[in-house]
């Protein structure tokens, strides 16, 4: 991964941790709300940043902070296939 990628999953990173900090501690996120939170400029160029957004929040998961879900219950985020939602680790 180059620098300029490490730095963009840090600020997916940041928007994932913001956005769950303005949410109920139960409540989720959508990959795509970090996406757009972090892209810079109109139009549907935030879902070029969708793939780097799951990069950064199974980084998360991988240190503790959030969890993965599908369905409502926590996933591996290596199993985890189609729509996913990203909460806090409860």
């Amino acid at each position: 991964m180059s620098e300029s990628e490490r730095q963009q999953v840090r600020r997916l990173e940041q928007a994932i941790r913001e956005l769950l900090d303005k949410r109920a501690p139960a409540a989720t996120i959508c990959p795509s709300d970090a996406a757009r939170a972090v892209h810079d400029g109109d139009g549907d160029g935030w879902r070029a940043l969708m793939e780097p957004a799951r990069r950064a929040a199974r980084r998360l998961v991988s240190v503790g902070e959030v969890e993965i879900t599908q369905g409502g219950r926590a996933v591996d985020p290596a199993e985890a296939h189609g729509p996913i939602r990203i909460r806090r680790v409860r």
